[in-house]
């Protein structure tokens, strides 16, 4: 197996893609309530475009794919591109991330595939806060397809935006989810990609004060110990089926261990989530460039990587005025 590493000597075998930015809801700390402006059919890469990707990266020594969105299930022909993505010599593992509004009925066919590792979103567990949130009444169905997933045997990772406006109470009831289901309930410092200009959000719940609720209220909790590239930090306790994990997206403190890329719906090669983007890749494709000619783009674009999200955000255009929607770069 190749092994590929960036200029400060992190190996890269991790590859996030967006294949859609549509999404059936309107999370407020990802875009505005209108929606943003979606792309265009021809702008988003073809199935075909992501496979040759795909393939070249594998050839590089990426092993690892998240499907992402926008919400993945929203694209017609999901379960065909994944089994030819399954396909890819190098590929050993596929995982999704879904709002799990239309996931249910594709479980099956991604138990046949072997895709067992999917994320979750979910920020509450009040079906009135989840509309305040998400501003779509999905609720029940979002636990079914919760309890449809775990029913099944599939690793189930819970992905939770801890918003200002969440009680404290509200995160711990999330968190217990994982008293009696094996499931991992990971909190996400909010960022500042909701698609609307301005400065960044005022963080009230950082990774230390999400740390703070359940360490006051979880008997006996434990860090586990850190798993490789792995961007939360895991706690459990005696009795709990699952584990709490904290993700300091915002703060940024696991930057030195990164291994992962990403190419956003508009096939935007992005080494670090607060980048601007640092190679065009359809426009690539579209232009007729040979399978070398990518591979040395590539390796161009990993050469000179920033060492972590200030510097990426320092060398970006906006400054800190991060508008861009999670929904296009890739959740």
């Amino acid at each position: 197996m190749l092994e590929l590493r960036d200029n400060h000597g992190r190996p890269l075998n991790y590859l996030r893609l967006a294949i859609i930015d549509r999404c059936n809801l309107r999370c407020f700390y990802c875009m505005p309530e209108e929606g943003i402006q979606y792309l265009k059919r021809e702008e988003l890469l073809t199935y075909e475009e992501m496979e040759r990707i795909t393939g070249t990266l594998a050839g590089m020594g990426i092993s690892k794919v998240r499907i992402t969105g926008g919400e993945p299930f929203m694209r017609n022909d999901i379960i065909p591109f994944l089994t030819r993505l399954k396909n890819i010599e190098g590929i050993e593992q596929i995982n999704i991330t879904t709002n799990g509004v239309f996931t249910r009925k594709y479980i099956d066919d991604l138990k046949k595939l072997g895709i067992t590792n999917i994320n979750l979103s979910l920020d509450t567990l009040d079906k009135e806060k989840f509309f305040q949130m998400t501003r779509r009444d999905e609720f029940d169905e979002v636990m079914k397809t919760f309890h449809a997933l775990i029913d099944e045997g599939f690793n189930v990772k819970i992905n939770a935006v801890a918003v200002g406006d969440q009680t404290e109470d509200g995160l711990y009831e999330l968190g217990m989810l994982s008293k009696n289901h094996p499931v991992s309930v990971r909190f996400i410092e909010e960022m500042p990609f909701n698609g609307q200009p301005g400065e960044s959000p005022s963080i009230r719940w950082n990774h230390k004060a999400i740390y703070e609720i359940f360490k006051a209220r979880v008997p006996g909790l434990q860090a586990l110990p850190s798993k490789p590239n792995s961007t939360s930090v895991d706690y459990s306790a005696p009795g709990m089926a699952g584990s709490i994990g904290i993700i300091a997206a915002f703060s940024r403190t696991f930057c030195g261990q990164c291994n992962r890329i990403r190419i956003t719906a508009r096939g935007v090669l992005k080494t670090c989530l607060y980048d601007d983007g640092v190679l065009d890749l359809k426009a690539l494709l579209r232009g007729g460039a040979g399978d070398e000619e990518i591979q040395q783009a590539f390796l161009k674009a990993f050469g000179s990587r920033a060492k972590d999200g200030y510097e990426a955000e320092a060398r970006s255009k906006d400054q800190g005025d991060r508008s861009e929607s999670m929904s296009l770069i890739g959740g």
